[in-house]
């Protein structure tokens, strides 16, 4: 692939494995985060903060990157806080890089509340979207910090003449600590206490998200189709939704996940207990835990984002998403999702982070 490539959010899900693969390619890579992981191998650690316009311009001088991933969001108390700090972190970004005119290319993650709206406002939009979810369907009459997050995009394209994709994936899986939004590790500790304290392994979300159908996305997955979309010139100022190629039911992936841990999965009884109330008081089992196998993380909120997980798990309507725009124009990348979550979990167990 090559050329120079600037990571914002190096430090989270995509991020991390963005990066990671764009080193395969022989790219070189600038990860840049409020405070970048150090050791991401082939990878140059840029510290800035998105929501500082100096330090963005004091440590993006004399870089000149012809691709920009954005990976990166700030979680705020409102949607409209959302909008606010999500526009202006992209607007600074794109601002300090704007002098060294080298920009080819921007590549925006958002997800597939783009259809849905957000968490907290589900069900007010009135009628729910068809799935599986087109990205010809157009932006909901609701506040989406996403959609600022393209009108920057988009402003700053018309004016400095750079291309953009809009990657939008569903639920993201892959390697990456203290992130947000971490529904896979999450759970690998949820199982993990489980196991350890001998405690049932109920899903904690309603029957819709038990019995319906979803679909995900490996971050790696993602990772490649962003890139691919980069260096792709029919790809172009295109939106794409973003998944793994299957669909599931978690009855059915429930019990895998519960089986690799080398447990039964607790018989659901349509009852939605929530994973934030249950594992609100486990800190200090996780650390003693930690300390009985000598794992590197003995701080559980570091590694669980149980509000998320809960968010998902608790749907009231089937999530899919249709490629059918990437495969037309050439990428045709399959993830089988149950090998997404043992992946993880087996590099997470590689790594001492769980037992």
């Amino acid at each position: 692939m090559g050329g120079t490539a600037l990571v914002a959010g190096v430090s989270g899900i995509v991020g991390n494995n963005l990066a990671e693969h764009l080193v395969s390619t022989g790219s070189t890579v600038l990860g840049l985060a409020r405070r970048p992981t150090r050791g991401l191998a082939g990878v140059e650690p840029v510290a800035a903060d998105l929501l500082d316009p100096d330090s963005l311009r004091r440590a993006l001088a004399g870089y000149r990157p012809s691709q920009v991933y954005i990976t990166t969001w700030m979680r705020k108390d409102t949607e409209a806080e959302n909008i606010e700090v999500n526009g202006a972190m992209v607007r600074n970004l794109l601002d300090a890089l704007r002098p060294a005119r080298s920009v080819e290319h921007v590549a925006l993650v958002t997800g597939l509340k783009h259809y849905l709206g957000p968490f907290e406002l589900w069900g007010k939009q009135g009628a729910l979207p068809a799935t599986p979810f087109r990205e010809e369907q157009g932006r909901i009459d609701l506040p989406n910090f996403y959609y600022a997050q393209e009108d920057e995009v988009f402003a700053a394209a018309e004016r400095d003449g750079f291309g953009w994709s809009v990657h939008r994936p569903n639920t993201v899986i892959g390697y990456a600590l203290g992130n947000a939004m971490n529904m896979g590790v999450t759970l690998a500790v949820y199982a993990a206490l489980c196991r350890e304290t001998g405690r049932p392994f109920r899903f904690p979300g309603t029957t819709m998200g038990w019995t319906g159908l979803n679909d995900m996305t490996d971050a790696r997955l993602l990772a490649r189709h962003m890139a691919w979309a980069a260096m792709t010139p029919a790809a172009r100022n295109g939106m794409f939704n973003v998944v793994n190629g299957d669909v599931f039911r978690w009855e059915w992936l429930w019990g895998r996940i519960a089986n690799w841990f080398g447990m039964e999965p607790a018989p659901f009884d349509g009852t939605v207990q929530p994973l934030e109330a249950w594992m609100m008081d486990d800190g200090a089992t996780w650390a003693a835990i930690a300390d009985r196998h000598g794992l590197v993380e003995p701080d559980i909120k570091r590694l669980a984002s149980a509000w998320h997980t809960d968010g998902d798990l608790s749907r009231t309507i089937e999530v899919q998403a249709d490629m059918g725009r990437s495969r037309r124009l050439g990428f045709l990348d399959y993830q089988a999702t149950d090998e997404t979550f043992f992946d993880l979990f087996d590099r997470l167990r590689r790594g001492k982070v769980i037992p």
